[in-house]
């Protein structure tokens, strides 16, 4: 499959880049994962006022995967899926302000609600939060909440393409700045890019974010089981957090080092908003169930 943007959506995935490439991402998400929301609540207004927070509503899937790319490939923390994918849908309006939800059992945990002006389970506001519990990702802040909403079928599906998405937007991220490494760093006299190991390792998470992409514009379309999405876009961002890990060497492993806000981020979405199993299963369902309605 091959997707071609059109010249509205090109200029929106610009306009987004610009807006977020200025705003010093990592010092944001670092702010966020120490407590101090201030900088990541002007970045959430500002793209707020770019329209984020209404294209589950205003506009198609296919705009809203671009935006969540665009939010991956920068790391901008905050309950992005849940105000403006979920909760939309879910509520059959745009949110206001900032709003986060929990849809157990899939999504156990209201992320940032401590930050969020309005905290959901399923489409019904909770009834009571928790304690903070702690993420492998800082800047994911997750809650236990109570309340008696149920699931919506919908919006879930909406959600987890965001997710996908920003898995999609996090790896390239991650290789992008692993191929810049590796043109940068050298060993022997030489830069280590220039080393077939290292070519094929990249090569190969190459590949496989372009195999991921048209999953993610196939399931905005309708035309891709959302979760076939979910599974290609965890798989090749876990591939290039791996690959991006072992080319940068011991630096890779610290926290001050920038890399370390994508790994941690992939690491966590990978299961957010369901399992790599759930989701494996939910193809395999949608893959058995009419085979088997045909043969009764």
């Amino acid at each position: 499959m091959r997707f071609v943007l059109d010249a509205d959506q090109r200029d929106f995935a610009s306009s987004l880049d610009a807006l977020l490439a200025s705003s010093d991402t990592p010092a944001v998400a670092r702010a966020w994962a120490d407590g101090d929301s201030a900088p990541g609540l002007r970045l959430w207004a500002r793209l707020a006022e770019q329209g984020v927070l209404s294209l589950a509503t205003e506009a198609t899937p296919v705009e809203l995967a671009i935006a969540f790319e665009a939010l991956g490939r920068y790391a901008v923390p905050g309950p992005w899926v849940e105000s403006a994918a979920y909760l939309p849908i879910a509520l059959g309006r745009e949110v206001e302000g900032v709003a986060t939800v929990a849809v157990p059992p899939h999504v156990p945990y209201a992320l940032d609600a401590d930050v969020a002006d309005q905290v959901f389970v399923g489409g019904t506001p909770a009834i009571e939060i928790g304690e903070l519990v702690v993420s492998v990702d800082r800047t994911r802040r997750l809650f236990p909440v109570s309340g008696a909403g149920q699931p919506d079928r919908a919006a879930f599906d909406l959600a987890v393409l965001a997710t996908a998405a920003q898995l999609l937007g996090a790896g390239e991220r991650v290789l992008a700045d692993a191929v810049a490494y590796v043109k940068q760093r050298k060993q022997f006299g030489r830069e280590i890019g220039s080393y077939q190991a290292i070519k094929h390792a990249l090569a190969d998470v190459r590949i496989s974010l372009d195999f991921a992409r048209p999953l993610v514009f196939g399931a905005a379309l309708g035309a891709v089981h959302v979760s076939a999405a979910k599974i290609a876009c965890a798989d090749a961002a876990y591939l290039a957090s791996r690959t991006g890990l072992q080319v940068h060497g011991a630096i890779g492993y610290t926290a001050e080092f920038d890399l370390s806000i994508w790994i941690t981020k992939i690491r966590a979405l990978v299961g957010a908003w369901g399992t790599p199993d759930f989701h494996r299963a939910r193809v395999l369902a949608s893959l058995v169930e009419p085979v088997e309605a045909g043969a009764s």
